[in-house]
């Protein structure tokens, strides 16, 4: 089953969390541009989540926000 995305913002520490599923522990993570970190599969190499710092800032600083990272966005089945 194709996992939908949550969006999570922390106000506090000021970041966005974008989730396909919940972060694990045997995730690797890379900072793909300043402030933007992928967490994804170590095997598949497919991202499951992102982070963006600082992210009330990014969006003060620009209309528009890009991220690093290309996206297969689909409706889901109908059964």
């Amino acid at each position: 089953m194709e996992k939908k995305l949550t969006f999570q913002y922390d106000r506090e520490a000021d970041i966005l969390y974008i989730n396909k599923r919940s972060p694990y522990p045997e995730q690797d993570s890379q900072e793909l541009e300043d402030g933007v970190i992928a967490r994804f599969n170590k095997a598949t190499r497919e991202i499951e989540n992102l982070e963006i710092l600082f992210f009330s800032t990014r969006l003060l600083r620009s209309h528009l926000l890009e991220l690093p990272v290309s996206a297969d966005l689909r409706l889901p089945s109908i059964p």
